[in-house]
């Protein structure tokens, strides 16, 4: 028995989630003509959010040391995306720029809650000890 939100096991979501954010770093990298690094930033973020989600998934004595990495490097997505208010009031930001940091605030700050209530829940069934 696992905690699963929205029917997925959170080292499958683990993938997904980085694997949707480190393909747009990469479509971003490249629809903005390589022009910057910036755009490689969800990449950089869901890359190790995906190797961890597979590294739990492998190694399920691991489990719990995975999911802690990899719910870091979702809370940091959540904290980047923050400053998409301020990019929006901007107002001459390109469409790539606002994607790239709605994706982070949104995938970031759903990953991070599913993560956090993943983790009660493990407590609650007596999965993870309370220290």
């Amino acid at each position: 028995m696992a905690y699963k939100m929205f029917g997925i096991e959170m080292p499958l979501m683990s993938i997904l989630v980085g694997g949707i954010l480190s393909a747009w770093g990469v479509a971003a990298y490249v629809i903005s003509d390589m022009a910057s690094f910036t755009a490689l930033i969800p990449t950089i973020m869901g890359t190790p959010i995906a190797v961890c989600g597979s590294a739990a998934a492998q190694m399920p004595s691991r489990r719990k040391l995975f999911m802690h990495i990899a719910v870091i490097f979702g809370l940091l997505c959540a904290l980047g995306g923050l400053r998409l208010p301020m990019i929006l009031m901007n107002g001459d930001s390109s469409g790539i720029l606002i994607i790239s940091h709605a994706l982070l605030l949104t995938l970031g700050g759903v990953y991070t809650y599913a993560c956090v209530q993943s983790f009660r829940w493990a407590r609650v069934n007596g999965l993870i000890d309370s220290e």
